[in-house]
């Protein structure tokens, strides 16, 4: 199963949970900053999310949204 996510940039704090705990690597941190000066998770577009949604549940902030193909 493939599945993609959304980031809620402005709604993550930087605790970085979601890329210490997805198992395929599909979140890094990104270089921008947000609103509140907290540098965002992000995307990497070179590896695949599988969907299992892992990210979204350790996010305790709920900047993570995950659909399935």
């Amino acid at each position: 199963m493939k599945g993609y996510i959304l980031i809620k940039k402005e709604l993550c704090k930087e605790c970085q949970l979601c890329v210490h705990f997805c198992p395929k690597g599909h979140i890094m941190p990104s270089k921008e900053y947000n609103a509140q000066g907290y540098h965002p998770v992000c995307v990497d577009e070179t590896k695949e999310c599988n969907g299992c949604a892992i990210c979204a549940t350790m996010c305790p902030e709920v900047a993570i949204e995950v659909y399935r193909e």
